[in-house]
């Protein structure tokens, strides 16, 4: 198993989640974060004094899924969170030993 984990502007959520549904797949959780990268950040006017934002918001994205399935889960979030600009984000792809469901008890590929 895989867990796929990805940052991307947060206005591409949506198209993202409809993206990965058409594909098969069924859950994902959605985290909303901060941070920064090459992007540095920007600036901003408040009230007429400009300022700093050293942060961005950005959404995460965990997913959870079979070997088989993890080429097609990273394709579906490169090619749909792309803007071509910078800040696009970045897909974290990590190894899983093994997934408990809580509810039942199930484990492995049956608690996915």
């Amino acid at each position: 198993m895989k867990l796929v984990s990805a940052i991307i502007k947060p206005f591409k959520l949506q198209e993202v989640r409809e993206a990965l549904v058409d594909a098969g797949i069924e859950g994902l959780t959605i985290t909303e974060v901060k941070g920064y990268g090459r992007q540095k950040g920007h600036t901003e006017m408040y009230r007429g004094a400009e300022y700093s934002v050293d942060t961005l918001p950005k959404i995460k994205l965990d997913i959870l899924v079979e070997d088989e399935n993890m080429s097609t889960v990273v394709d579906v979030i490169s090619k749909t969170a792309n803007t071509g600009k910078i800040g696009d984000g970045k897909i974290f792809v990590s190894s899983i030993d093994d997934v408990i469901r809580i509810r039942t008890g199930e484990t492995g590929s049956d608690a996915i």
